[in-house]
């Protein structure tokens, strides 16, 4: 399984250096007992994870609720949204460049406009709107609208029914006594410290703090700004008292400025690694290429 959506900051590409640090103990056992991932986005590295690792429990959690229903309504109700997907899809084929642009904006009215809809038609709005905005985008003015403008992505894979489906059956993983393994929140990250115990393995995929000086941060109308970053660096403290095994990425600011070292300083005490990166999603697409970003650790491989 892959990522279904187009995603800020994904992380298919760095999956092999991402597994590369995972614990020593879950590899040699190809077991993790307990992950959890606060800021799941579109979940790559959870995905890697399940085709990879046994599991006794995941947790997953975003912020955006607008993500986290397709997540639920993909587990619960996969075989109405791909009802839903086919009429988006057939509708727009069926049209001719300029009239796609105007459907791309009457479905993102209707899905600013939350309630008008069900949210089983709201998640199919989400997938297409993901699919056929500029740069697979995802960002909320102040008043939480969805603004991206459209993409002109004429002829998009707009879903793929085999891939819905599986995800589906992993999202519905049930353990013996026929208890649900995956738990899916919607909630702000420091509402999941409850669920950090001794020996889970912790993800922490942050909106990233800029590495231009108009750099992209309004993943929610809310922000991330330096002072949740200060905050998410007491959390990830957090999962070291816990004696739980925590993984962090944002971005290297010494790709703007040599002389910042906002993150070298706030995780001194940790293990922090540079590895490259390619960005292909922002605000200009005309920034794009290779990065540093930063992997910081609470243990030793």
């Amino acid at each position: 399984m892959k990522p279904f959506i187009k995603w800020a900051g994904g992380k298919t590409e760095l999956i092999p250096i991402l597994d590369s640090n995972i614990p020593n103990v879950f590899k040699d056992n190809n077991k993790i007992n307990i992950y959890i991932e606060p800021f799941l986005g579109a979940g790559a590295f959870f995905f890697h994870i399940t085709n990879n690792y046994d599991f006794d429990r995941i947790v997953l959690n975003d912020i955006n609720f607008k993500l986290i229903n397709v997540y639920k309504v993909i587990k619960t109700n996969y075989k109405n949204l791909i009802f839903y997907l086919d009429d988006i899809k057939k509708e727009y084929t069926s049209y001719d460049d300029e009239s796609k642009k105007h459907m791309y904006l009457r479905v993102r009215n209707e899905f600013n406009d939350w309630d008008s809809v069900n949210k089983i038609k709201q998640a199919a709005n989400f997938i297409f709107l993901n699919k056929t905005c500029f740069n697979g985008l995802y960002r909320e003015n102040k008043n939480g609208d969805f603004n991206v403008p459209f993409g002109k992505q004429y002829k998009p894979l707009i879903y793929n029914k085999k891939q819905l489906e599986s995800i589906s059956k992993t999202l519905n993983t049930k353990d013996d006594k026929g208890k649900n393994k995956i738990i899916i929140l919607n909630k702000n990250y420091k509402d999941i410290y409850k669920y950090v115990v001794r020996g889970s393995f912790v993800y922490l995929d942050p909106p990233y703090r800029p590495i231009t000086s108009n750099g992209f941060i309004n993943y929610t109308k809310t922000g991330f700004n330096d002072e949740e970053q200060k905050e998410l660096a007491n959390f990830f403290d957090y999962i070291t008292k816990k004696k739980a095994y925590g993984m962090l990425s944002n971005s290297d600011p010494k790709n703007l400025d040599i002389n910042d070292n906002f993150f070298d300083e706030l995780y001194k005490d940790y293990n922090i690694q540079r590895i490259n990166a390619s960005r292909v999603i922002n605000c200009r697409g005309n920034s794009r290429g290779k990065v540093k970003e930063l992997l910081i650790t609470n243990y030793n491989n």
